[in-house]
């Protein structure tokens, strides 16, 4: 089904005069792509907010948006119902003007999930998304992630070094989920090869990826039509609302694409800040900084989702900040709010430092579609932070700070690469269930059909969940010299030690 625009101005690419919206500028957009965006976006929101709470961008070649970079006006437009979700209202995509492969629209492009609906569409896919997440145990999150870090760090432990990138923060969030999802050994091998290659700069291996998951995906949610566990799949499938399989799948694509590759951002940005800024480090270590208020640290400087949560005016609409500047905004064009650049611009409250337990920042969006798995998200980078500082106390990073790049593109704030060294652990031998291929063995887990006082899970059999421990030993740094951090206080407080 497509939307037809209404109202006037509708957005066509301003390459071509002829076609282009009403107040747009001409050539020359300003770019949230590419090389130099990537290694100094702060220069271009700079410049954005010298123009107005929001300004005509171009998202990739060929693709003009509405970036909304005042805190306020971005809450304006996150909580408006004058605001449209459907991406079926993109005018430029509808008539042709942007190719369906375009970079960017796998991103934009409509499905029938959660993250496009409206009203009470969107009520009902999201109760039965927060229902569902509201019975997963904390505890047994905090086991998963546990054991899946403790085997990726013993499968580069022994050599002294790594790409934490690719090697760690990439791959623990889709190990996570395929335990959460209630995945075998052999389909959350293949989950976490397609959202491995999802993530991939090559679009056409980011469409392979996006394809294999789906179908991962659809052979999950058949298995467990045919044999339901106590596990999120089974849950969406059993909820009272009666999803059909094709929105369970949608709404599973939804959850894997919020918490792998955003995820996988805010584990390796934390690390990054922790290994060169003396500051941040230095509070942490002091205990003048909790874990918790850290990573909430990094969620206003490195904002993951950089410039994401895209509406659409259903009419013409006036966005003006508290001075009265502002941008007459059109039906049909994407409007993107850039949590970047409004989340330096966000007030202290009293003049104090927004580090201290501020939670007031936009990583996680805001109005109705606020992320539902922030707590989740929050317990993954909790504990992927605390088991790499617990067994690797002396890691360094093994180039200069300035080295760094960033992967190119709008929407994420993603390290390219995070090379580091450490003392090598002594080797153990291949650690089950680590890599790719594999997921954690799994044992039988107790049945628990009424989580939460809801009774909406018929018997199950039982269901394959990996028996984690919540510690491991301390290995003892092998390599005396260099630089030493303070990290067993911080991390002995986190677990309540």
């Amino acid at each position: 089904m497509t939307i037809p625009p209404s109202g006037p101005g509708t957005a066509l690419p301003p390459g071509c005069p002829a076609h282009r919206p009403p107040g747009a500028p001409g050539a020359g957009l300003p770019r949230l792509y590419g090389p130099a965006f990537a290694a100094d976006p702060d220069s271009t929101y700079a410049e954005l907010r010298a123009q107005g709470p929001a300004s005509w961008v171009e998202l990739a070649p060929g693709v003009p948006a509405i970036v909304v970079t005042d805190y306020g006006a971005a809450l304006e437009v996150l909580r408006s119902s004058r605001f449209s979700k459907d991406a079926r209202r993109w005018t430029a995509l509808n008539q042709g003007l942007i190719p369906m492969d375009n970079q960017v629209v796998p991103m934009m492009g409509f499905r029938p999930s959660l993250l496009f609906a409206d009203g009470d569409r969107h009520l009902r896919l999201r109760r039965t998304v927060d229902d569902t997440l509201a019975r997963v145990d904390s505890y047994r999150v905090r086991a998963f992630v546990r054991r899946s870090a403790t085997a990726l760090i013993g499968e580069f432990g022994p050599v002294g070094s790594a790409d934490l990138v690719s090697q760690y923060a990439e791959r623990l969030p889709a190990l996570v989920f395929t335990q959460l999802f209630g995945c075998d050994d052999a389909l959350a091998g293949r989950m976490s090869r397609a959202c491995a290659r999802m993530i991939d700069a090559e679009p056409a291996t980011a469409q392979q990826g996006s394809e294999d998951l789906a179908r991962c995906l659809g052979e999950l949610v058949a298995a467990k039509r045919r044999s339901p566990g106590t596990d999120v799949t089974s849950w969406l499938l059993h909820h009272p609302l009666g999803l059909s399989d094709e929105e369970i799948i949608h709404q599973l694509v939804v959850l894997v694409g919020a918490g792998t590759v955003p995820q996988s951002a805010w584990i390796s940005s934390s690390v990054m800040l922790l290994l060169t800024d003396d500051r941040f480090a230095g509070d942490l270590s002091g205990g003048s900084l909790t874990v918790s208020d850290a990573l909430n640290e990094v969620l206003w400087e490195q904002s993951p989702m950089a410039n994401f949560c895209f509406h659409y005016a259903t009419n013409e609409y006036d966005l003006r900040d508290d001075s009265g500047a502002g941008l007459l905004i059109p039906p049909g064009v994407p409007v993107l709010v850039s949590h970047a650049a409004a989340n330096t611009r966000q007030p202290r409250d009293g003049g104090g430092d927004r580090r201290a337990a501020n939670h007031a920042h936009l990583a996680f969006g805001a109005g109705p579609h606020v992320c539902p798995a922030q707590d989740v998200s929050q317990i993954i980078t909790d504990v992927a932070i605390e088991t790499l500082l617990d067994l690797l106390p002396d890691v360094a990073l093994a180039v200069p700070a300035s080295e760094l790049t960033w992967r190119p593109g709008p929407f994420h704030r993603s390290l390219s690469a995070l090379p580091v060294t450490f003392p090598p652990l002594p080797s153990s031998g291949p650690v089950p269930g680590s890599g790719y291929g594999s997921a954690p063995a799994r044992t039988s887990a107790p049945s628990d059909t009424t989580t939460g006082g809801q009774s909406w899970n018929p018997p199950t059999s039982p269901s394959s969940t990996p028996q984690a421990g919540t510690s491991t030993a301390r290995r003892p740094a092998s390599a005396p010299g260099g630089r030493r951090r303070g990290w067993g206080f911080p991390v002995g407080w986190s677990r309540g030690r």
